[in-house]
């Protein structure tokens, strides 16, 4: 199965759809998880520092027998080692724990703290090779003015919540300005069950012969969105992968699209969330 690519402003291909491992523990579920996610054809896989399961991702893609080059690799710098000389360490020790010589791409996980030091550092590890492509995750329009006019170059990715329900129309107009990527977090609503019964979406599924995950999966394709569904179950891990045989006409996407209610879970800008998220947990507890 062939994965169409994105390209990114830095030149890079990602592929469109990756393998979210958020909250899969690290007791071996992991590395379960992501061995059957390439061997069932996903090339791309997405983890973080402050999900505690880098070492299982990588130890997967090492068994996986497919070659290094073939294989997509994002992984996350959390809020306790923002600042250049920190951040320079934990892109150390990210790769240490894959056990990898490079990543695809490194995100700022959030958008708090020293992040203009956190980002100098990304771009130092860029300019060594150790890293191919940097970005930012969480960025709201306010933070995205609030920080990227202070950063030498421009972030390739913004990986946000996105779902037909939230549809970050403002973001998506700032990012189009320097052709940057929009990655989708939860992009199935984290399984909201009132967006996957909306009545288009099964509609659609029926019209399409497939269910209401893989119309919305579809729809955020073909909206340029690069998607993360995440799954530990092989046959929703398989039908994920299953949007590329058909396509949604205009006026289907354009159907989809009123769907938006501007609303997401998570408000990056919300008074407390900066406070909460620092000293939300010790992500060197395990080291």
């Amino acid at each position: 199965m062939m994965i169409p690519a994105i390209k990114l402003n830095d030149g890079c291909e990602i592929p469109a759809i990756g393998f979210g491992t958020f909250q899969i523990p690290s007791d071996g579920s992991t590395y379960e998880a992501v061995k059957k996610a390439l061997k069932i054809g996903y090339r791309h896989i997405d983890t973080a520092v402050a999900y505690f399961n880098e070492a299982e991702v990588g130890r997967a893609i090492r068994d996986s027998g497919i070659a290094r080059d073939k294989i997509w690799v994002t992984s996350k710098l959390w809020l306790q080692d923002y600042g250049v000389e920190a951040a320079t360490t934990a892109i150390q020790t990210s790769l240490t724990k894959l056990g990898l010589d490079y990543l695809d791409l490194y995100l700022l996980h959030q958008p708090y703290g020293d992040v203009v030091g956190a980002w100098q550092a990304l771009e130092n590890a860029k300019e060594k090779g150790l890293i191919r492509s940097i970005g930012v995750s969480n960025m709201t329009p306010t933070l995205w003015k609030k920080y990227v006019p202070q950063f030498k170059t421009k972030p390739a990715v913004n990986q946000v919540e996105f779902n037909p329900y939230f549809q970050q129309r403002e973001l998506r107009q700032l990012l189009t300005v320097d052709n940057v990527r929009l990655e989708a977090w939860a992009p199935l609503g984290q399984g909201n069950r009132d967006l996957l019964n909306e009545p288009i979406v099964q509609t659609l599924a029926k019209k399409y012969h497939k269910d209401a995950g893989q119309i919305i999966l579809r729809f955020e394709n073909q909206e340029n969105i690069i998607v993360l569904p995440k799954s530990v179950h092989e046959e929703r891990m398989r039908t994920n992968l299953e949007l590329f045989d058909f396509k949604l006409t205009d006026d289907e996407v354009n159907q989809l699209r009123t769907l938006d209610n501007g609303k997401g879970r998570h408000d990056p800008d919300a008074p407390g969330v900066e406070q909460r998220l620092l000293s939300a947990f010790d992500v060197h507890s395990h080291d």
